[in-house]
């Protein structure tokens, strides 16, 4: 079953294209990666999806009903989440804090403080410390769990191993089977294409806001990739 339906979606930046028609579909408990350059519109993409960008036409179904011009609230508590890139924690709250904020859409479902933790057993050795006391990782881990407690029913993943160690790379991408376990849909924004498609089901590649490429994660050659991401 076909839970999220992308058709024809232009996405603007004031008087600036940065979609163009674009098209893109996710099934129940899929994994879908999102590969392309800096600057092809990946995370304007993700972000027109979940109601943070106003300007744009096209049909974006979610569950089947019309979301494209809901508002981000209400589109979190229909089960549409996101980890932003750069993982946006609150400063001045605790770890244990940030993963409650993740409880506003008040969806429920599986995912619990315990479950999150169960999930990242680190981040309740570290409960009452601050995200400056974390590693890069280990933010990115608060980052994820607080996305889990909203209950989505489809993760959006924007960038999530930037800048990390492999180690946390590993761990991170390792908790994946695990989300998808409990039903969760993902969608695996990277610049690392190798990394995503190993985790995927399917792959499409943005090049200068157009889908490029979209195929199975495990029949598209090194080739035909290259040159969907790099238009050569």
């Amino acid at each position: 079953m076909t839970l999220l339906e992308v058709a024809g979606l232009d996405v603007f930046h004031a008087d600036l294209q940065a979609v163009f028609g674009l098209d893109f579909t996710v099934a129940e408990r899929e994994a879908v990666a999102l590969v392309g350059a800096n600057g092809a519109g990946k995370t304007t993409f993700l972000r027109a999806l979940v109601g943070l960008i106003d300007s744009k036409r096209g049909s974006v179904r979610f569950d089947g009903g019309d979301i494209v011009d809901m508002p981000a609230e209400r589109i979190a508590r229909l089960g549409l989440g996101m980890v932003p890139e750069g993982r946006m924690l609150f400063d001045t709250l605790t770890i244990e804090e940030n993963l409650l904020m993740g409880r506003v859409s008040q969806r429920p479902g599986a995912w619990t403080l315990k479950r999150v933790y169960d999930l990242f057993p680190a981040l309740q050795e570290r409960r009452n410390h601050m995200p400056r006391q974390l590693s890069g990782g280990q933010q990115q881990m608060v980052a994820i769990g607080r996305a889990l407690m909203c209950n989505p029913r489809l993760l959006l993943c924007d960038e999530i191993s930037l800048g990390l160690a492999p180690v946390m790379v590993e761990q991170i991408y390792g908790a994946f089977a695990d989300i998808r376990s409990e039903g969760t849909a993902l969608v695996l924004v990277e610049q690392d294409v190798k990394r995503a498609a190993s985790a995927s089901d399917r792959i499409y590649c943005l090049l200068k806001g157009r889908v490029s490429l979209s195929a199975r994660a495990g029949e598209v050659g090194l080739a035909e990739l290259t040159h969907a991401y790099f238009g050569m």
